[in-house]
């Protein structure tokens, strides 16, 4: 029964990506010449040093280019096994981890995440000030649930704010390289929420806590449980979060912007710190380095529902239910995710849910899914078109006008795809 359950949600997956398809003014066609331009362009007008690109379409690589420098100090150009800091684009991976664990009943999306992390019983909510000006502090109308940390709308910090809860969260430092995975938990369980889970949509720690739930449901650590159930099924031998000395020289410098826009190289000591010294630390949402193949062969797994080259890592459904908006309409207080376009948020993807209706918007399909790195890296998943991208740079701080520039390079000027429902 749950044999033909499955193959039943894999049959409407493919048949609602085909009817997506379907509804497509014309077909994607990838234009070499138009992709190397914007490349190019991007370089020569000094938004950033280098960029590289990879675009796989119908099963078979249709696009790769690179311009500008990995290393623009010593002459290094972009190259096809430069290696990048990804960083949030570190957060799709481990929600596959962890709804790997989902499909073997592990947990259950709506499980308070205090069953599985009692860490997080106690957690209060802030709830602004008293008359004295202290805070106020009260117990959630509801537990956060996984679900809940899997769209960001657990109400935890990331500390970029300023509310006493983010101050709380600045204090604790629970995301410090010098802490594990379990003393992560062990501080972020006392910092306050932003807000009730399921009331608001906020860029927070919570794919570390996805992490953390991973080590604990699995019973491994979480970067052997990645790199043996994801990395090494899909061959992808140059992502991890620890790197060896000797793949320095394919090490991408970052750059950092002015406030002139010129561009400053970041020390090297600052990256070797994070994936070439010791560390206590593998974060859920960050950390990862990798290259534009090894990230691609993540991506082709994605929009071939699960499954690479024989390697089964998810189910068709499964993606299918991490690709779906799961922000009720009531959420209207967003962050800053509006900025992406015209999106929702599934399980650490952001979901495209209406064709581009502005000039200015990124081009692409409804239904795509996709997430992007501070750095201004950026990788979609368009079933629709059976299409996947990655671009990789190394910019900070995070400059979307990159990826702007390079889906229209991809999609075309006035591409607008599905309508969808």
């Amino acid at each position: 029964m749950v044999g033909r359950m499955g193959a039943l949600l894999a049959a409407l997956w493919l048949g609602l990506a085909g009817a997506a398809w379907a509804q497509a003014p014309a077909p994607v066609r990838i234009d070499k010449a138009r992709i190397d331009a914007a490349l190019t362009q991007m370089v020569e007008s000094g938004r950033t040093a280098g960029v590289s690109a990879l675009v796989w379409q119908d099963g078979r690589e249709r696009y790769f280019g690179t311009a500008g420098f990995a290393d623009r100090e010593r002459q290094r150009p972009m190259r096809r096994d430069t290696l990048v800091q990804i960083w949030s684009m570190t957060k799709p991976v481990t929600g596959v981890a962890l709804m790997q664990l989902w499909e073997q009943g592990r947990f259950r999306l709506d499980d308070p995440v205090a069953d599985h992390l009692p860490e997080f019983a106690n957690v209060r909510v802030y709830g602004g000030q008293d008359g004295a000006g202290k805070p106020v502090y009260r117990a959630p109308k509801r537990p956060m649930t996984v679900r809940d940390l899997m769209r960001h709308t657990a109400g935890l910090s990331y500390g970029s704010g300023r509310t006493p809860a983010d101050d709380e969260y600045r204090r604790l430092e629970p995301l410090a390289l010098t802490h594990d995975l379990p003393e992560m938990g062990r501080r972020l369980g006392q910092v306050p929420l932003l807000f009730d889970p399921g009331a608001q949509w906020s860029y927070s720690a919570a794919v570390d806590v996805q992490a953390l739930l991973v080590e604990k449901l699995s019973g491994m650590p979480f970067e052997t449980y990645v790199e043996s159930r994801i990395f090494e099924p899909l061959r992808m031998k140059d992502t991890g979060w620890t790197q060896p000395q000797e793949v320095l020289p394919r090490f991408a410098a970052t750059y950092t912007a002015g406030a002139d826009g010129k561009l400053a190289r970041q020390p090297d000591e600052q990256a070797r710190a994070r994936n070439f010294a010791p560390r206590k630390l593998t974060m859920g949402g960050a950390g990862l380095v990798s290259s534009l193949d090894d990230y691609m062969r993540f991506a082709r797994m994605l929009v071939n529902g699960g499954e690479l080259d024989g390697a089964r890592i998810l189910k068709p459904s499964t993606v299918r239910l991490m690709a779906t908006d799961h922000l009720d309409p009531s959420v209207t207080e967003r962050m800053w995710l509006p900025n992406k376009g015209k999106v929702g948020f599934g399980f650490d993807f952001a979901v495209r849910t209406v064709q581009p209706t502005d000039p200015k918007d990124n081009r692409g399909a409804v239904g795509e899914f996709f997430w992007d790195g501070a750095a201004s890296t950026l990788f979609w998943v368009d079933p629709a078109n059976k299409l996947t991208a990655v671009f990789f740079t190394q910019k900070l701080p995070f400059d979307g006008t990159l990826h702007t520039d390079f889906r229209e390079a991809v999609y075309g000027k006035g591409y607008l795809g599905p309508k969808g429902d």
